[in-house]
């Protein structure tokens, strides 16, 4: 039996392909064409489907995925065992919930802080006993360095590389920005760590999003070093849980 999961995020849309919990098929796009789902959904002999979206105007696809899958409308109704306190649950993002789920499913037992490096950072727990309070939602890395050179007169656009190990002093002006943005950040997302390690001793830190990588190198020789885990396709596990719920 095969799975298709599908995030569609505000930067890029990701697909993925799963036998019963192994992840077979991966990819990540600009855009979500049906010729190429309909290609796959043949090739795999696609049975269950599921989607999350940021946008709410995927009702073309839904349609082809209900015509050629067993497709369940994913959405923050579906708790499975955890205990939601979130009090504006319509308003919660998909992917967030998503993370949620997969972390009940895969660290089962766990405080787990659930750190999405994106668009925007998002900071959410679930508790070793199935309830979620809520997050945070920061800027993400990007967005950080755009709104620098927007809400500035003479700041430019800066662009950096995630595949890089260092962060460089601030030297001159281009190091200043990527210092200021980058290592604010870490120390951020160490700070958040560090609250929530006073609440829960035990805690399980978990990276993903488009920037985990490199966050996760930076982080290495950071106190909690031992705590984090790096999960690229936490999002599309969550959702394949929900198809097996």
């Amino acid at each position: 039996m095969h799975n298709l999961v599908i995030d569609i995020g505000n930067t890029f849309s990701k697909l993925a392909i799963f036998e019963q919990k192994k992840l077979i098929y991966f990819q990540q796009l600009a855009r979500v064409e049906e010729r190429d789902l309909l290609k796959l959904i043949s090739e795999y002999q696609i049975e269950n489907s599921t989607v999350s979206s940021v946008n709410n105007a995927i009702e073309n696809l839904e349609e082809l995925l209900k015509a050629h899958t067993n497709y369940t409308r994913f959405s923050t109704e579906i708790k499975g065992k955890v205990k939601s306190h979130y009090e504006s649950p319509k308003t919660l993002g998909l992917d967030r919930w998503a993370k949620v789920i997969a972390a009940h499913c895969l660290y089962n037992g766990n405080n787990t802080l659930m750190i999405d490096a994106g668009t925007c950072i998002t900071y959410d727990v679930l508790t070793a006993q199935d309830e979620y309070f809520g997050g945070s939602i920061s800027l993400g890395l990007n967005m950080r360095f755009k709104a620098l050179n927007h809400y500035t007169g003479r700041l430019p656009l800066v662009e950096w590389d995630k595949e890089q190990e260092e962060i460089a002093e601030g030297t001159n002006t281009q190091n200043a920005i990527k210092r200021g943005v980058l290592q604010g950040a870490l120390n951020e997302i160490e700070g958040f760590i560090a609250l929530e390690h006073k609440r829960n001793k035990d805690l399980k830190v978990v990276l993903t999003g488009g920037d985990s990588l490199f966050l996760i190198k930076q982080l290495k020789n950071s106190i909690f070093a031992a705590q984090i885990t790096h999960e690229p396709y936490l999002v599309l596990k969550g959702l394949n849980e929900v198809i097996t719920l």
